[in-house]
């Protein structure tokens, strides 16, 4: 399952990579960050922690808005 993050504060590449590289940083974690939509979309190999998650956006200097589940085709 993947999760999507809403991240406020990213506003160019730079701070797209910026958060991309805290996220990578986390074991287990696989990121995609988008900074036009203001979000990441996470996989993890194991199980969730999204403290570390919102700890790692926030260490970077954004503010996470909210964790959700990644909704697929049609919104199943």
């Amino acid at each position: 399952m993947k999760k999507v993050v809403k991240i406020n504060g990213m506003t160019c590449e730079h701070c797209q990579k910026r958060v991309q590289n805290a996220l990578d940083a986390l074991p287990g974690i696989k990121a995609k960050v988008n900074h036009k939509k203001g979000e990441a979309v996470i996989s993890a190999d194991g199980a969730w922690n999204e403290d570390a998650i919102r700890t790692a956006v926030t260490e970077a200097g954004y503010e996470v808005v909210s964790v959700a589940d990644k909704k697929g085709f049609l919104g199943l």
